[in-house]
């Protein structure tokens, strides 16, 4: 399986057994309710008992216009939010890939130049080419000149700088993660507030159905809200594990053509003293 079916495959893991086991148990309690407030009415002895195919859809349009009249602009809002995470997964899991970072057929390419002790051929590739490997080999050639350990030590710097950036894009998910049990939050209060309020004015009937719909939109945009979170929060790890994987492993790749590279200065300059010699003597 390919890494970005594999994180939609996660996506639709934690999403859907919610949103199902959530319909599954409001649809059982809706028609628990609806059969205890039904009186039980003997069949007329003349006319044969018929079911009548249009209820079960009936249920189901009250229950949809139920879930959207509950939902309102807080949950709109959730739903934008949902799909806004949806698509950064997607784009981040697309990006965030060692492939991307430092493509094989780059690294082949360098490695073979080198071989070749194509040194300028190595350094024009690298800055044709605006991969993260590619951006920090570029800076640690640059530096060669003034020693080995000044190269990787600017490299490492470039490195951290790069690493930094890519946390940067996945902050979004962890800002995801804290935000959707605030915005519950908020319609935990309203459908608690719209109950009370209820209760204060209803004088001496209680209105139970209007205290049961404020409390029911309460809990349903809390659901809502930690919905969106638990998936977020746990991208969020996964994306920030993968982004200090793929720096070190590029940097490990980055060091070892430096070093490869400086060895191979360091053969050319030993064999032009050792022609020159033997050259004047002939």
């Amino acid at each position: 399986m390919s890494i970005p079916m594999k994180s939609l495959t996660l996506t639709v893991a934690l999403f859907v057994p919610m949103l199902l086991a959530f319909c599954v148990t409001s649809a059982a309690g809706q028609d628990a309710r609806t059969a205890s407030a039904t009186p039980t009415v003997a069949p007329a002895p003349t006319a044969a008992a018929t079911p009548d195919q249009g209820d079960h859809a009936t249920d189901i349009q009250s229950y949809v216009g139920w879930f959207l009249r509950s939902s309102g602009i807080i949950g709109l809002f959730i739903l934008v939010l949902t799909v806004y995470f949806l698509v950064t997964v997607i784009r981040l899991n697309s990006s965030l890939r060692r492939e991307v970072a430092a493509p094989p057929e780059q690294l082949e390419h360098l490695q073979d130049l080198l071989r070749d002790r194509d040194h300028r051929g190595v350094v024009a590739y690298a800055r044709a080419n605006d991969s993260y490997l590619c951006r920090v080999l570029t800076l640690g050639v640059l530096e060669l000149p003034n020693g080995l350990p000044q190269a990787q030590d600017a490299m490492e710097r470039h490195g951290e700088v790069e690493a930094v950036e890519m946390e940067n894009r996945i902050s979004m998910l962890a800002v995801l993660g804290t935000l959707g049990p605030m915005i519950g939050l908020i319609g935990t209060l309203k459908g608690m507030i719209a109950s009370f309020s209820v209760i204060a004015t209803s004088g001496v009937q209680l209105r139970t159905s209007e205290v049961a719909g404020g409390i029911s939109e309460a809990l349903l945009l809390t659901f809502e809200g930690v919905a969106l979170s638990v998936p977020a929060i746990y991208f969020f790890a996964v994306f920030r594990n993968r982004v200090s994987s793929i720096s070190v492993w590029t940097m490990l790749h980055a060091d070892t053509l430096l070093r490869q590279f400086s060895s191979s200065l360091r053969q050319k300059s030993n064999a032009a003293p050792a022609s020159g010699p033997t050259s004047a003597a002939a």
